[in-house]
């Protein structure tokens, strides 16, 4: 944990008031499949391993244009459909002008799809182009880049369904309606609480979340261990459609 931890830690039980709430804002009521993520890559991203590219791949100029300058790292969510809740997860980095891909695996998004207009438990996963600030979660640090919060009041009840109950040993807050340099359940929500907020990258249960982005274990280590603030990391995610419009 980083030097400032013991104050974060104390921001994040200041939330627990509010946590059964945020974790639903997350992840639902706890009903859903079986995990049945591997936590293997996508073996596609074996040839992709060595494109190198000038652009983030099938994001179109609107969402292209709205990627920092200064952002070298990318995770780009790809999902199947609007109304799908399965999609393929790549993370992309920069050298120079060049974007290279890195890896990509499978992973769940919102049980309902996907939304440009993210409403309080819509089940939907907003689309957009959104920073990548701070981690946390019930396992201690393995080693993030991002600022860590452990805390174990960010655990999912086990009134869920077991298949939930480590959704949240790791996250990765997505600063959509969040304020950044906070604990990912901290519960400010700038824009409003009819917008929602709480969406994370977190631990896969095997089905859609309620607006999350979830993948396995492995796959969220991997991310913790890469994303370094001073890549200004963002995450580009949405329908495939929509992405390329």
């Amino acid at each position: 944990m980083r030097s400032e931890g013991a104050v974060r830690a104390g921001v994040a039980m200041a939330a627990c008031g509010v946590l059964l709430a945020t974790l639903a804002a997350c992840v639902g009521d706890g009903s859903g499949h079986q995990n049945t993520s591997n936590g293997h890559s996508d073996a596609r991203s074996d040839e992709a391993r060595a494109v190198d590219l000038k652009r983030i791949p099938d994001v179109g100029d609107r969402y292209q244009k709205q990627i920092p300058a200064n952002a070298r790292q990318v995770v780009a969510v790809y999902g199947d459909g609007k109304d799908s809740a399965d999609s393929t997860i790549a993370l992309f980095t920069k050298s120079g002008d060049t974007w290279k891909k890195e890896r990509s695996w499978s992973g769940h998004n919102g049980k309902k799809g996907w939304t440009t207009n993210h409403r309080e438990g819509d089940k939907r996963s907003p689309v957009g182009v959104f920073t990548l600030s701070d981690a946390g979660g019930v396992l201690a640090d393995p080693g993030a880049k991002l600022p860590y919060t452990q805390t174990a009041s960010i655990q999912a009840p086990h009134y869920w369904a077991k298949s939930h109950w480590h959704d949240f040993d790791y996250v990765i807050a997505i600063d959509y309606n969040r304020a950044k340099g906070t604990p990912p359940n901290d519960p400010t929500r700038p824009q409003g609480q009819s917008k929602g907020g709480s969406i994370w990258l977190h631990m896969d249960h095997g089905s859609g979340t309620s607006a999350c982005v979830s993948q396995s274990k492995a796959n969220m280590e991997y991310l913790l261990k890469t994303l370094d603030p001073e890549l200004h990391p963002v995450v580009v995610m949405g329908d495939r459609a929509d992405l390329k419009a």
